[in-house]
C-alpha cells in the first residue's frame, strides 16, 4: 500500500505525516572534540514535507510554542531558530530505535557535524504507534523516490528495505543529556528563528561531566560567590569530615539557561558540575550549611557540605543557587518572577518550612493520629529473623511483559496488577497477605484489538475497571470484572486526548456513582458514560487557551479538585466548569503524581527527586480556616510547601549502590473512610520509602523509613483502610509488606536487599 498516497489523499497540505509531540537532540559522538550532547527543542513537532522539486522531501522539526510565546520571542530575539529542515537522502542513515523507557526514537546523521554526530527525535509517550510506523515507512519511500527519481507507489517492501539503516544509535537521549552552553543552534542549513535563548537545554546530571569540562564552557557571568568550609560525608563513620577550611563557591551562568557550580580554593579545584535538581539541595540554617550531592563519571555519588560563617552569607548563597536551579528548570528569568514566588521557592528547600510546624513543647496537631510508634521504637525491636515480607509469593502471575500498574480495591479486598495486556487479580487475606486469584488474559477492545493499559482505575463499587489504551487516548474502556471482559468503549471527545482521570470524589469507587473526572493537556472535565455519543459533559468542561500541560488530578471527599502540571504548578477548584480558586506556584520540576487528604487539608505532589506536602488551609484574614479549594489565598500568603527529600548522604549511598538517579513513583497517603492520613508511601528504584506525617510536622530531620528489594519497584500503595500494610509490585512479583519491617536509613539498610516475597 502506498502510504504517501494514503496520507496525501486525506489532506491537501504538503505535509505527508507528522508526529505531534517530542524532543529534538543533537547527540555527540564519544570521539567528538566537542564532547557534549544538546537538547535543541524540549517540545517539538516532526513532519515529512514535499519540496518544490519532484521526488524530493524534507524532515522538518519545529519548536512548539505556547500561546503568545512566539510573538514575545519574535520581539526579543532575531538570531535564533525555531525550525530545522533536513533533505531526505540515504546519506542521512535514517533509523528507528527505542529508549529505555520505551519511547520511539528516530535518528539521522548530522551531515555537517563531526563523524558520529546524530540528530535524534524522541517521540512523547502515548504517540500513536500507527503514526510512528507511518513516519518511518514514509521516510523510506522518500529515500527511494529521491534515489531512483520515480514514484514509490509500486515499490515492494524488499525494495524499500535497502534504505533501512541497521547502525547503532550511539546514546539515546534522556533528561540527563549534557547541554551545549555556548551555541544557539548547531550548524544545519535552512533554519528559521527559534527561541530568544537559542536551543532549549535539559538540566544535566552533575556526574555526566567532570571538573575539567568547565574549560569547554564560556562563562557569560557570575551570579555570585561566597566563602565556606568544605566537608565530605564519610559513610563509615556517618559524619561530614572537613576537607578544606576556606573554599569559594561560585555560581556561573554559562548560557542557554544552564548554570555551573565551582568549589575552589587557592590551591585546588575541588568540584565543578552543572546545577540541576538531581544535586538534591538542602539548606540548614540551624547549622549554617548547604548539603548537596555530586556524581562521578562512573555513576557513584558523594554527599558534600558547605558550612558558612553566618546566616546572611548562607541566605545570599541560597538565593543565587536557587535562582540558577529555578531558571534551568523553568527556562525563564528569576528576576521576572514576583517576590512572593521567589520566596516560595527559597523556603521550599529549607529543612523546615511548614508554617504550622509545632514547637517541641506544643501539643502535636490533632489532625494526625498516632501513626504507630513502631516507626520510632518497633523498627529496632522487629525480629531480624523475619526478613521475609509477611506475604505469599505471587509469581503465578507470569507471562510476557512486566508488572506496571497497580489498582487497590476499596469496596472489596482485591488488588489488580497490569502486566502487558493481562490483568492479575489478588485477594487480601485476613492475615494481611496477598493470594493470587486469577489472571484476566488478552485485554482487547470491543472490536478485538489487543492493548496494554497505561492507566487503570477501579469504578462502580469495584465491579468494573476503567482502562486507557495508549494508542487511542480520546477514548477510555470499561471492563466488567465479574466477566473479566472489556465491554464498552467510551468516546470522550474527538478533540480531547485524555492525560489522566480520577473518581468524582475520593471514595466514589465505593459507590455506584457513574461519573468521574478527566484531564487533558489544557482542560479538565467530567465524564458521564450514560451520555449518548461523546461522554464529556460540556457544562463541566474547563479549557485553557494556553498550553497548561496538565499531568495529574486528584479529588477530595467533597469533590474538590487539585490539578497539577508538568510545569510544576497546582490549581485548586471547588467544582468543575469554573476557574481555579487558587494557583500554587511551580518550583520547577514537573509534577508526575497527585494525592489529597479526604478533607482537603493536605496536598501531596510527586516530582522526580522529591515530594511536596502542602497545607491547603487559609491561615488568616476573613476566610481563615477555609480551604484554598473554596477561597483564594491572599496574594502575600500562598501556602508554604514542605519539600520531602531524602537526605543527600542517603541519596548518595543509594545511587552508589544502584548506579541510578533518584526517581520517585507516585506518592500516596494511606486512605480509609473516617480515618485520618498518617503516612505517605513512594518508591525509587529498589527502595520503598514511607514518611511519618507526625514526624514531618514536628520538624524531624529523618522522618522516613526504607525497605530495599533486589529489583526495582514498579508501583506501590497502602491497603485500603490501613496505614500499616503496603502493597508492592515488582517487575515479576507482587506482595504485601507490614510497615514494621521498614528500617531507619542506615548504611546497612540501604545496602542490604530483603529476600523476595515468600512463596
Amino acid at each position: 500500500m502506498n502510504f504517501l498516497k494514503r496520507v496525501l489523499g486525506s489532506s491537501p497540505k504538503q505535509e505527508l505525516v507528522s508526529i505531534p509531540s517530542g524532543r529534538l537532540y543533537l547527540s555527540r559522538s564519544q570521539n567528538s572534540v566537542k564532547g557534549y550532547s544538546e537538547c535543541i527543542f524540549k517540545d517539538a513537532v516532526a513532519a515529512v514535507r514535499r519540496t518544490t522539486t519532484e521526488f524530493h522531501y524534507q524532515i522538518v522539526v519545529q519548536r512548539a510554542y505556547e500561546e503568545g510565546e512566539e510573538q514575545l520571542e519574535d520581539e526579543e530575539d532575531e538570531d535564533s531558530f525555531d525550525e530545522y529542515t533536513f533533505l531526505i537522502d540515504e546519506a542521512l542513515h535514517f533509523r528507528e530505535s527505542q529508549s529505555d523507557e520505551g519511547q520511539a526514537i528516530f535518528a539521522w546523521k548530522d551531515l555537517l557535524g563531526d563523524p558520529g554526530d546524530l540528530f535524534e527525535f524522541v517521540c512523547d509517550e502515548g504517540t500513536d504507534t500507527s503514526v510512528i510506523k507511518d513516519f518511518f515507512h514514509i521516510v523510506l519511500q522518500c529515500q527511494y523516490e529521491r534515489k531512483y527519481n520515480k514514484s514509490s507507489k509500486l515499490a515492494a517492501n524488499d525494495e524499500l528495505s535497502e534504505f533501512i539503516y541497521v547502525g547503532h544509535i550511539q546514546s539515546p537521549p534522556s533528561p540527563k543529556v549534557v547541554a551545549s552552553p555556548g551555541r544557539s543552534a548547531p550548524t544545519t542549513p535552512n533554519r528559521r528563528r527559534s527561541s530568544v535563548h537559542g536551543a532549549a537545554v535539559d538540566p544535566a546530571t552533575p556526574g555526566a561531566v567532570s571538573t575539567t569540562m568547565a574549560e569547554k564552557y564560556k562563562v557569560k557571568s557570575v551570579l555570585g560567590s561566597d566563602e565556606a568550609e568544605l566537608h565530605l560525608f564519610d559513610a563509615s563513620t556517618g559524619v561530614f569530615l572537613l576537607q578544606d577550611n576556606v573554599v569559594t563557591a561560585s555560581v556561573k551562568d554559562i548560557g542557554s539557561w544552564t548554570y555551573w557550580l565551582d568549589v575552589t580554593s587557592p590551591k585546588k579545584s575541588w568540584l565543578g558540575f552543572l546545577i540541576s535538581a538531581d544535586i538534591n539541595p538542602v539548606f540548614n540554617y540551624e547549622h549554617l550549611s548547604f548539603i548537596f550531592n555530586y556524581y562521578s563519571d562512573d555513576g557513584s555519588a558523594s554527599s558534600w557540605l558547605l558550612h558558612f560563617k553566618d546566616a546572611d552569607t548562607l541566605e545570599h548563597f541560597q538565593e543565587i543557587l536557587m535562582r540558577a536551579l529555578w531558571e534551568s528548570l523553568n527556562q525563564q528569568s528569576w528576576i521576572k518572577a514576583n517576590y512572593d514566588e521567589r520566596d516560595y521557592v527559597l523556603q521550599a528547600f529549607n529543612d523546615m518550612s511548614m508554617e504550622d510546624a509545632p514547637a517541641e513543647q506544643e501539643e502535636e496537631p490533632e489532625e494526625f493520629e498516632d501513626a504507630d510508634e513502631e516507626v520510632q521504637n518497633d523498627t529496632e525491636a522487629y525480629d531480624e529473623d523475619e526478613d521475609y515480607d509477611n506475604v505469599l509469593g505471587n509469581r503465578e502471575f507470569q507471562g510476557e511483559g512486566k508488572n506496571s500498574q497497580l489498582a487497590v480495591g476499596y469496596k472489596h479486598d482485591r488488588s489488580f496488577v497490569v502486566r502487558g495486556n493481562k490483568l492479575g487479580v489478588f485477594k487480601h487475606t485476613p492475615g494481611n497477605t496477598l493470594a493470587f486469584s486469577t489472571t484476566i488474559e488478552n485485554l482487547k477492545t470491543p472490536d478485538g484489538k489487543a492493548f496494554s493499559p497505561t492507566k487503570v482505575m477501579l469504578h462502580a463499587e469495584d465491579s468494573s475497571m476503567i482502562l486507557q489504551n495508549p494508542n487511542k487516548k480520546s477514548s477510555l474502556y470499561s471492563m466488567d470484572l465479574e466477566y473479566g471482559k472489556i465491554v464498552d468503549e467510551w468516546k470522550i471527545h474527538d478533540d480531547v486526548s485524555v492525560t489522566s482521570f480520577t473518581p468524582s470524589k475520593k471514595f466514589s469507587q465505593m459507590t455506584s456513582e457513574p461519573t468521574f473526572v478527566g484531564i487533558s493537556d489544557n482542560s479538565l472535565f467530567r465524564v458521564d458514560p450514560r451520555l449518548a455519543g461523546n461522554k464529556l459533559v460540556d457544562s463541566e468542561h474547563q479549557s485553557y487557551a494556553t498550553k497548561s500541560v496538565f499531568s495529574a488530578v486528584a479529588t477530595t471527599d467533597m469533590g474538590h479538585l487539585a490539578v497539577a502540571s508538568a510545569k510544576g504548578d497546582i490549581r485548586l477548584y471547588d467544582r468543575l466548569g469554573i476557574r481555579a480558586k487558587t494557583q500554587i506556584p511551580a518550583l520547577g520540576e514537573a509534577i508526575i503524581g497527585l494525592d489529597v487528604s479526604a478533607d482537603g487539608h493536605w496536598i501531596l505532589a510527586t516530582c522526580k527527586t522529591y515530594l511536596l506536602l502542602i497545607d491547603a488551609t487559609i491561615k488568616d484574614g476573613k476566610y481563615a480556616g477555609q480551604l484554598g479549594f473554596q477561597r483564594s489565598f491572599a496574594k502575600d500568603s500562598k501556602p508554604r510547601p514542605k519539600c520531602l527529600q531524602l537526605s543527600p548522604e542517603h541519596v548518595a549511598q543509594m545511587q552508589t549502590e544502584t548506579k541510578q538517579p533518584l526517581s520517585f513513583t507516585q506518592g500516596h497517603f494511606n486512605a480509609g473512610v473516617n480515618s485520618k492520613e498518617t503516612t505517605i508511601v513512594s518508591s525509587s528504584g529498589p527502595y520503598v520509602i514511607t514518611w511519618n506525617l507526625k514526624q514531618i510536622l514536628k520538624g524531624d530531620k529523618i522522618s522516613y523509613t526504607i525497605k530495599r528489594y533486589t529489583d526495582r519497584v514498579t508501583a506501590d500503595n497502602f491497603k485500603f483502610g490501613s496505614d500499616k500494610n503496603v502493597i508492592v509490585a515488582l517487575p515479576d512479583d507482587v506482595g504485601m509488606v507490614n510497615k514494621r519491617s521498614f528500617k531507619k536509613p542506615t548504611r546497612e539498610s540501604i545496602a542490604t536487599p530483603v529476600k523476595q516475597f515468600r512463596g
